[in-house]
Formats: C-alpha cells, structure tokens, sequence
C-alpha cells in the first residue's frame, strides 16, 4: 500500500471545499505523456492555481500504471523547486483516477499512490451504480482518499468512455445517491459531451444551467463536477485542417456558459480534448512546414508552449482558478 501523502499529493477534500467559497472551478487536466505533464504544472505554476491531475483507463494502458505514478511524483517534485526559484508558492497537486470502470481499477490505483478516483456507474442501473460507489467509498475513506461519483450519461466518445445519447441527471435522484453512498463529489450530466465531436456545425451549445440550479438545491454546497468540457477551439480546428487533418465537424462547449457554471457548486471542470486538439495541431504544422525535422524536441517542445498558455488561459478566463493557492 502507497500513501498519496508520501508523493506529496492531496485528495480534493480541502480543494472543493475553498473552490466553493471562492466561486471558481480546480482545473481537471488529463495528461499522456511528460510534455502534456510539464505543461499543466508550469501553467498552474505561473498562475498559481491548484490542480488535478487526471489519468484515465486508456493512459494507464498507454503510459504503464507505474510510469505515470512516478511522472506524478516527479511533477511535484519539479513544481516544489520551480515555486522555490520563481518564489512562489507552491500549487496543490491531486492525482485523480479519471472513469474508473469498477471497484478493482480504484482500488488498485488507490493502493498505488492515487489521492482521488472516479467511479463511473452511470451506464448501470441506479442500484447497481449506489452498490458499486458505496463500495469503493468505503475502500477509499479507510486511506483518506476521495472519491466522485456520476449521475446521469454524456454522449461522445474519448478513451474507452463512449455513448450515443446523453442522458440528463435528474435532480430528483441526487439526495438519495449522494446520503446512500457518502460519494465526496458527483459528476453530472447537463449538456456537455465527451470527445473532439461534441455539436454538429450550426448548433447553439447550451448547457442546461437550469438542471444545474436544481441539483443544487436538493444538496446545497455539494461538490459537482462537470466532465467533456473542452471548448474546441476553432483556430486549432483550422490548424489540424489546413495541415492534413478532418476536423470540418469539431465544436465545443462555450466557455462563457463554463465560466457561469463555475460560479456555481460546480467545482470542478474536466479539459482533455481541447489539449489533444491543440497539441495535434502544432505538431501537424511544424512536421509540414519542415518536412527535414526528425528531433521530436522540435516539435514537443512548441506543442508544449501551446499546451501551457492554453492552460494557463483555462484557469484565469475560464474556471477562475488562477490565484486560489
């Protein structure tokens, strides 16, 4: 068994609990790899902003369970020598379990080191989903670790999270799941997506603020999480394009109804797609303007920069995060 504690990582307890006063959102950011890492912490960093780290099943696979922890560990390694050379203070850092499939997946990111997990019963039925939230819960508290919880489905696809249709949380439900499983937070659904392919070209994207208001007073000052909420900016849309990509149909949330939402109980925001996007995009156009370069610093390196400006615009512009350490 590996204590978070001992990785220097915190659960999202105390987190949620200031993002409430406070009115603003904890950036959720999923990484894959050292450069997506670098630039997540380097931009919380700078704006001094607290942060999630999010690994989901797919980066698990990809990366190796392992390899990700001691990433983990190394960014905050790296964040606490930065903080004392740029001095500023240093920038609270969880490592979240992002969708997890059942109770052996959280247990075992637990048991190495995870501070936070995410147990995803939504495509069960509502018992079936309080069972297996309940379980993990009880798994999780023993080592102080948080736990969220999910209600309702989002459509799109990213990883190995995929539906056709989206169905919205009913505020009815909420009390009873969160008293019945003492879940620490709850994802709902209200209109966000999954993915790069969230809207068809010519919708309106809104999403339902309404649900939202009335989830919140069925458990007023609960944590809520709002997942697939990248904007998919579309001057990166037209990067992958123009350089070979076929994107024609990628549409995102607007980031003024995020921005909204974060004034709310809604504490925290997940963005992966847009990080995906743009990374793609900036390698896609240095690999065609210099078909020559073969020095994957050449082109890991920009997409990082990207990476972390878009980062650090998230937590100002958007989640209001920046300045909450």
């Amino acid at each position: 068994m590996l204590s978070y504690k001992s990785l220097g990582f915190v659960n999202t307890r105390k987190m949620f609990a200031k993002a409430m006063i406070g009115h603003y959102a904890v950036p959720a950011y999923n990484f894959n790899n050292m450069e997506q890492l670098q630039a997540i912490i380097n931009a919380c960093l700078e704006t001094q902003s607290p942060v999630i780290l999010q690994i989901s099943k797919g980066a698990r696979e990809y990366a190796d369970e392992t390899m990700l922890r001691y990433m983990g560990q190394g960014s905050v390694e790296m964040m606490k020598r930065m903080a004392r050379e740029k001095g500023l203070k240093e920038i609270p850092i969880a490592l979240h379990l992002d969708h997890g499939a059942d109770f052996e997946i959280c247990k075992s990111c637990i048991d190495n080191g995870f501070s936070s997990v995410m147990i995803d019963g939504s495509a069960l039925s509502y018992e079936e989903n309080v069972a297996v939230t309940k379980k993990v819960v009880e798994y999780s508290h023993e080592y102080d670790v948080t736990v969220e919880g999910e209600l309702g489905v989002l459509s799109g696809v990213e990883d190995d999270v995929s539906s056709g249709t989206s169905h919205y949380t009913k505020p009815e439900d909420v009390e009873d799941f969160v008293k019945k499983t003492n879940v620490d937070s709850l994802a709902i659904s209200i209109g966000t997506s999954h993915g790069v392919y969230k809207f068809k070209p010519g919708t309106n994207p809104k999403i339902r603020l309404d649900i939202l208001a009335e989830i919140e007073k069925k458990i007023p000052g609960f944590p809520i999480v709002l997942h697939g909420s990248s904007s998919i900016p579309q001057e990166y849309v037209a990067m992958v394009n123009q350089y070979g990509g076929d994107l024609a149909a990628a549409i995102g949330i607007p980031e003024e109804q995020l921005r909204e939402a974060a004034k709310s109980a809604v504490c925290k925001i997940n963005i992966d797609s847009d990080g995906r996007l743009i990374m793609t995009g900036v390698i896609r156009k240095i690999l065609m303007e210099d078909k020559k370069v073969v020095d994957p610093r050449k082109y890991l390196g920009p997409a990082r920069e990207a990476l972390k400006e878009m980062y650090a615009r998230k937590n100002r512009d958007v989640l209001g995060s920046a300045g909450r350490v």
